[in-house]
């Protein structure tokens, strides 16, 4: 008798594994929105790239794909055509073709109608979407029939066949509420107000519950016409603070950390140590720019001088060292070593307190009470540093930059908020007390025209579109950032990169930090899962996941 349950328990162990239809995944943030056009969030592109998807996407290898179309629209194929505009510019007009078969989740047909719906609320500038030059650039849509349309571009970029996160919303369910008030619809969104109705969906999965703050659930869409998902539900748990996510993921109350939102890599490693063999990681570098913005209209921060200073008295290969076991790359512009347009000889701040002091005392900052600086009216230099509550690694960090900042004069006062409103309210209102520590997600060559350009500044009369936190104007950048994504010759628009990396590096408007590795936590049993290491998530291709 023992002997033959022993053979049973044997036989079923790897049917037991094999039969695996949930997953658990933990991840530090939650998002502030589910609509896919409002807010910039981490956490909302992680969870909803199993939900939904959009016309094309940057893939693990980071190529353009088409996810909703059939081919890539190029010259030569046909499907893009230069012309001009009714204005008289050099224009581009470019036609995609979408799958057959595409549904929402409540089986109503995907149709260029939805596209059209999107281009239309994304056009209104009191809808509040982002990225805002892609709609004031798509001056016209056609909707040739059901599965085939253009838009058509007033100028000629050298990314015109990948449409970003342009994306179909359900206009059978959205169209009206936006009508009757395009301004108001951020917040009458059904994204928000009614998350689990089928008809918002059309990926793999579709959420069925949502706990506020603290998980999202999601089912298989049997709407879906792609490849059948292996998993029948997917429960994403949002624990914002990393030891107690740590803590669940060996209990195992999750399957899985997200590499995207999950441990830093010091903390994986330690874990990894302990665990021995029960999971396995995958440790990518990619382009994760973590800095520190500026809020350029606070009082001493405004002073290019003060930001260059901040810049010299950091230790970043000591901090990068200690804390993360040297496997972050010191940043020293936006754009990362791994992308081809990453400039080596841009101007670098070396750890140097001295000329951090002189700088300060130009600006005409001089000792004060307690050691810290003043000015001529007596005003202290002291400002807010702000990051995402319960991560351990950046509540360490900012413990390290007050220290480093403390001893050249400069008073930091931490003060930390949840994810969801860090990123959904003080940033994106742009009411942090002087600066904010978070990290910018891009795509291979990414130009950050809506974090860097003037026009960009989130404001009331924009719906509080746009990223740029910091209010940098810089008439030079913003005629570069113009320009650079119209250039087709790749060796000018190496120029270019070259001089946008000079500029940001002399006027700071961010303090560069690393560029993050990210630490994927699977369990033994989990395959096809293919971090990318840029701003389209791993999820986005969640069907390839399975089971061994």
């Amino acid at each position: 008798m023992k002997r033959w349950l022993l053979a049973f328990l044997l036989l079923a162990l790897p049917t037991m594994a094999q039969g695996r239809d949930a997953l658990t995944i933990g991840i530090t943030q939650y998002p502030s929105t589910f609509h896919p056009n409002i807010d910039n969030m981490a956490a909302k592109s992680y969870v909803l790239g199993f939900a939904r998807r959009p016309v094309t996407a940057y893939d693990a290898e980071w190529r353009p794909v088409c996810l909703l179309c059939e081919t890539l629209p190029t010259l030569e194929n046909g499907l893009a055509a230069r012309e001009r505009t009714p204005d008289g510019k050099e224009g581009i007009a470019v036609t995609w073709v979408l799958r057959e078969e595409l549904r929402w989740g409540d089986g109503t047909p995907l149709t260029t109608e939805d596209l059209r719906f999107a281009w239309e609320a994304g056009r209104e500038a009191a809808t509040g979407f982002g990225p805002a030059e892609f709609y004031r650039s798509a001056y016209e849509f056609t909707a040739h029939d059901a599965r085939r349309f253009t838009i058509r571009f007033d100028k000629v970029t050298f990314e015109f066949a990948s449409l970003g996160d342009f994306a179909p919303l359900p206009a059978h369910l959205e169209r009206e509420r936006w009508r009757a008030d395009p301004r108001g619809y951020r917040m009458r969104t059904l994204y928000d107000t009614e998350p689990t109705n089928p008809g918002l969906w059309n990926g793999p999965y579709r959420i069925t519950a949502v706990q506020p703050g603290s998980g999202v659930t999601l089912e298989r869409n049997e709407r879906w016409s792609g490849p059948a998902p292996h998993f029948r539900r997917i429960q994403v748990r949002t624990v914002e603070n990393t030891a107690s996510l740590e803590a669940q993921l060996l209990a195992g109350q999750v399957d899985m950390v997200a590499g995207e939102l999950g441990l830093s890599v010091e903390q994986a490693s330690a874990l990894m140590r302990r665990a021995g063999n029960r999971f396995q990681v995958e440790y990518k570098s990619g382009l994760i720019y973590e800095h520190v913005d500026l809020r350029l209209d606070h009082p001493a921060l405004s002073d290019r001088r003060v930001r260059q200073a901040l810049l010299h008295a950091l230790d970043r290969p000591q901090i990068v060292a200690r804390l993360f076991e040297g496997r972050q790359t010191v940043a020293h512009s936006t754009v990362n070593p791994l992308d081809w347009v990453h400039e080596a000889a841009t101007r670098q701040y070396a750890h140097d307190p001295a000329r951090a002091v002189a700088l300060l005392e130009e600006a005409g900052w001089r000792p004060g009470p307690g050691g810290i600086r003043v000015n001529a009216s007596g005003e202290r230099l002291s400002f807010e540093l702000m990051t995402t509550a319960g991560n351990r690694s950046r509540e360490a960090v900012q413990q390290v930059l007050q220290a480093q900042w403390r001893a050249v004069g400069v008073e930091v006062r931490i003060r930390n908020e949840p994810p969801r409103v860090l990123f959904g309210e003080s940033l994106s209102r742009r009411r942090f007390g002087g600066a904010a520590m978070y990290a910018w997600i891009s795509a291979p060559e990414g130009v950050p025209r809506t974090s860097l350009h003037s026009e960009e500044i989130p404001s009331a009369e924009r719906n509080w579109s746009g990223q740029n936190y910091t209010g940098f104007r810089n008439a030079e950048m913003d005629a570069l950032l113009e320009a650079l994504p119209q250039e087709l010759d790749r060796e000018r628009r190496r120029e270019m990169w070259r001089r946008l990396q000079a500029i940001y590096a002399e006027e700071l408007p961010a303090l560069p930090l690393w560029f993050r590795q990210d630490a994927h936590l699977w369990p033994r049993w989990l395959e096809g899962v293919r971090p990318t290491g840029h701003l389209n998530p791993s999820t986005l291709w969640a069907e390839e996941w399975r089971a061994r």
